[in-house]
């Protein structure tokens, strides 16, 4: 499997990819069942353990989308808050980063709840900011970074993580984002 995959409003999801993907049963933070790539997860365990240590408490709340999950999504966040908006916050079906399993969002836990709303998790974003000190330790990156919004075509959100294996302590190191890494060193 392409743990370097981009996918993103440019490059659609190839249908091949989806093909690849081995994924495994989980339990979110609501406790409902979704899917994770297999590998994914396993690196997550092990960054929720080494957090856990730093009494930093985290959950999943998304991961694998299929093509169908994502446009319930995009359809939600038109009827709630608009078209325009659903366009800028919402990858459209088949550009979803969550379609390769290598994606996951994470809640955290303040004064004993999980914080799930992105208002409540933005008001702690300094939890995130010690989250993402460690990622690049179990191959995970921040996807969509503060500042950097024009190149990766989302707003930052710091619970969004991709996960890309032994390559994440060099994209976490350049502070590129994945499309800067890539074309920095995968292009002629």
């Amino acid at each position: 499997m392409n743990r370097l995959v981009l996918v993103n409003k440019s490059n659609r999801i190839d249908e091949e990819f989806l093909k690849d993907i081995s994924l495994v049963e989980v339990l979110d933070v609501n406790n409902q069942t979704i899917l994770v790539e297999e590998e994914t997860y396993e690196a997550y365990l092990n960054l929720k353990e080494y957090l856990n240590h730093m009494n930093i408490i985290i959950s999943i709340s998304s991961g694998y989308r299929s093509l169908e999950h994502q446009q319930r999504v995009y359809d939600n966040f038109v009827e709630r808050y608009g078209v325009e908006y659903a366009k800028s916050v919402v990858a459209p079906v088949g550009c979803s980063e969550h379609h390769t399993g290598l994606a996951i969002d994470i809640d955290i836990c303040v004064d004993g709840k999980f914080l799930t709303s992105n208002i409540d998790l933005m008001q702690h974003e300094d939890i995130y900011l010690e989250i993402h000190k460690h990622l690049h330790k179990f191959g995970f990156i921040l996807r969509y970074m503060k500042g950097k919004e024009k190149i990766t075509g989302y707003p930052y959100e710091p619970w969004h993580l991709r996960y890309v294996g032994n390559l994440a302590n060099d994209i976490y190191l350049s502070n590129l984002t994945l499309e800067e890494y890539l074309e920095k060193n995968f292009t002629n």
